[in-house]
């Protein structure tokens, strides 16, 4: 019997897992589905790598989505909202190239790793963009979370 609840024992605490994700505070993640129709000329950009969209529309992410054609089908979408503050009137980020930028503290992200470019040497926990899932479809790009 002692053997019995010290293997119990043993697998139970093998099979805690410490690595659990951080959830970020300042977003919440909000269920929504997009698709998008690259024939239609306000997607049409996104028929070439390097060319990242914003999309939003009402009910997409919290203060919208970035898109982009990350090239090879691969699709990659971020939400716009700022990762690293509370929500405010400057947190919805704007698109500078291939990055996305927060002008309250001028933080910038990748929106092909979704990664903070420019991370204070601080003490502080900083998070990078909250990524939504994105897959080819025919001649759509569905976005969902």
């Amino acid at each position: 019997m002692k053997r019995i609840i010290g293997l119990v024992i043993m697998v139970l605490a093998l099979s805690c897992d410490s690595d659990r994700t951080i959830r970020n505070p300042y977003i919440q993640e909000i269920g929504f589905r997009i698709d998008l129709n690259l024939s239609l000329p306000l997607y049409s950009p996104l028929t070439n790598p390097n060319r990242p969209i914003y999309v939003g529309t009402d009910g997409v992410g919290n203060r919208g989505i970035f898109v982009i054609n990350a090239g090879f089908d691969q699709f990659r979408a971020f939400e716009a909202t700022c990762p690293n503050h509370p929500p405010n009137s400057c947190s919805t980020m704007k698109i500078d190239g291939i990055n996305a930028i927060c002008e309250c503290e001028d933080y910038e992200y990748s929106l092909y790793t979704g990664q903070q470019l420019n991370m204070p040497d601080d003490d502080k926990q900083y998070y990078n963009l909250l990524e939504y899932r994105a897959v080819q479809s025919g001649n759509s790009v569905i976005i969902s979370n």
